[in-house]
């Protein structure tokens, strides 16, 4: 079981896994609704025990309208007190009250990105607002992400960034801090980064840098060429199926950046979202490919407009999206706004491809399949089976892959 926060600043929800505080919030929310209904039964069994005293004749008597109003009064003052608790106890475990910019401790650069700025035109008429509030993540604010984002932004100002973790903001990253509130210093030079650039389309395969990993991870000319299984799908027939109407799409945990490269043959231009793998830089990686990189994990919100994409893609993020930024890997919560964010930049008429996804049992792909089948999306192709591992001893694994089509809403 996980309780559940919502960050203000950039519209995103968070899940985690129960804790101490999310258990109290559990016995708070139920002692108040066992508060309720014993102060509702009492009230009714009084005044009907009072009713019943009273002569035949009679129909009303104003003490029991009296005593049922008092009654109805405090049960009003008990849930609006549970209320004030449940709001109190959310804030602390989201951490606005926790994440204070006026604490000594915090570094300079984190105070003045922190602070809360009044809007030019003033209040909005609209919202109400009348600041505008850093979008930092609020789960920054609790141990261990407070240490190492004040550690990330210890720096000063339009100097180089310091060198002490390069993959620092990865490990923020991985305890749901996101978007990296980072500014003001200069970005070091790496060298892979600082390596001759290829020419395109040489570079695809060629990138003068060393393979970075295996499979989606590293270099992989058989991926989608050459089916290994049944699940696996190429993408010449998929393009078919498309009948020449994908031009742009996103690969979510795309890695190493192998789908992109095989759409760039085929004219196809795909953003990959990939976060560093291993210790390894595999945005550097996908950029000297001559392809688009995002450092973006599954959990967050996809910075696109709506309706964008032609095609969506992804062979994991169904596992990364709910870990640790939505809570547990594969919840329910987590495939949900994982895939309404999905549904939400896709284009009416565009394909979902969801690429030998890997289910934990037989409940996980009937989550799956109720998810795909409530957002209506037509199936073009639908393949659940057995995929062997690489030891005999080893139980088979069941891996979902499927194209979806979605349809135009009314």
């Amino acid at each position: 079981m996980g309780s559940v926060s919502l960050k203000i600043g950039d519209g995103t929800a968070r899940f985690r896994r129960a804790s101490l505080c999310s258990s109290a919030l559990h016995l708070i929310m139920l002692a108040s609704v066992l508060t309720t209904n014993l102060f509702a039964l009492y009230a009714f069994t009084s005044s009907s025990s009072s009713r019943h005293s009273l002569d035949p004749g009679t129909t009303t008597d104003p003490r029991n309208i009296s005593l049922i109003s008092d009654h109805v009064a405090l049960i009003v003052r008990e849930i609006e007190s549970s209320q004030r608790r449940l709001h109190q106890i959310e804030r602390e475990l989201a951490g606005y009250d926790t994440f204070d910019p006026a604490k000594p401790s915090l570094p300079p650069d984190l105070k003045l990105f922190l602070a809360r700025h009044p809007l030019p035109l003033g209040r909005d008429t609209r919202s109400g607002i009348t600041e505008m509030v850093a979008s930092v993540g609020h789960s920054c604010a609790r141990s261990p992400a407070a240490d190492l984002l004040t550690r990330y932004m210890s720096y000063k100002p339009a100097v180089p960034c310091p060198l002490d973790d390069p993959f620092l903001p990865q490990k923020l990253i991985a305890k749901a801090c996101e978007p990296l509130p980072r500014r003001r210093c200069l970005s070091r030079q790496t060298d892979l980064a600082a390596a001759p650039r290829l020419p395109f389309p040489q570079s695809l395969w060629s990138p003068g840098a060393k393979n970075p990993g295996a499979g989606v991870y590293g270099l992989d000319r058989k991926l989608w060429i050459k089916p290994g299984g049944k699940n696996d799908f190429l993408i010449d027939d998929v393009l078919a199926l498309a009948r020449g109407r994908i031009r742009i799409g996103f690969d979510i945990g795309g890695g190493a950046g192998n789908f992109a490269a095989r759409m760039a043959e085929r004219n196809v231009t795909i953003v990959t979202s990939t976060v560093e793998v291993g210790g390894k830089r595999m945005n550097e990686f996908v950029a000297a490919r001559g392809l688009f990189p995002l450092f973006l994990s599954p959990a967050q919100r996809f910075p696109f407009y709506d309706s964008v994409f032609d095609l969506v893609h992804t062979m994991n993020a169904f596992d990364e999206g709910g870990a640790p930024a939505l809570g547990q890997a594969s919840r329910t919560e987590a495939l949900e706004f994982l895939m309404f964010d999905v549904d939400r930049v896709l284009r009416p008429g565009g394909f979902f491809w969801l690429d030998n996804y890997l289910c934990a049992g037989d409940e996980q792909k009937r989550l799956v399949t109720r998810l795909m089948e409530r957002l209506g999306y037509k199936k073009l192709k639908w393949v659940v089976g057995e995929k062997a591992e690489r030891s005999s001893l080893e139980k088979a694994q069941v891996y979902v892959s499927a194209v979806l089509q979605k349809l135009v809403r009314g």
